[in-house]
């Protein structure tokens, strides 16, 4: 729940700058001078960015977040086993044994977005945010194109 409140506020706060940002790059081409239109339109830019990159990264978590309650609905979800060191991170060879067994299995069923699914929790536990994104995203397009 932390983490979807700090992900709703931080979305708010971006979206309050692109509003600001946005109303600087019109104020900026209605002054109506060749560099301030040119400086006005690259300042509009930015803010149409933003509002891509927030809105794919939110329908990211959000397809992530379904695929997790209909694991989890299956009694699919992956297990925490892992063994942490005194300061509570993930102690790293009991991450990669858990990674081990999950690639072998994604390698298994490489059709099944499960798999992917868990290989992406065993990515992050591990501490490769790129390869757990990417395969969550594998996960996330199996999902779709499975009957």
């Amino acid at each position: 729940m932390r983490a979807k409140i700090s992900y709703a506020v931080t979305a708010a706060v971006l979206v309050v700058y692109f509003v600001l940002a946005g109303s600087r790059g019109v104020l900026l081409i209605k002054a109506g001078t060749p560099l301030t239109v040119t400086f006005g339109v690259a300042v509009l830019i930015l803010p149409v960015i933003g509002i891509w990159f927030l809105w794919k990264n939110t329908a990211f978590v959000r397809d992530a977040n379904r695929l997790a309650a209909l694991l989890d609905a299956e009694g699919g979800l992956p297990v925490d086993e892992l063994e942490r060191l005194p300061s509570g991170r993930v102690d790293r060879d009991s991450a990669d044994a858990v990674f081990a067994r999950r690639k072998a299995e994604t390698e298994d069923a490489p059709d099944d977005w499960r798999s992917w699914f868990r290989l992406a929790v065993a990515y992050h536990d591990a501490r490769d945010t790129p390869r757990a994104r990417k395969a969550m995203q594998r996960a996330i397009t199996l999902h779709r194109t499975s009957p």
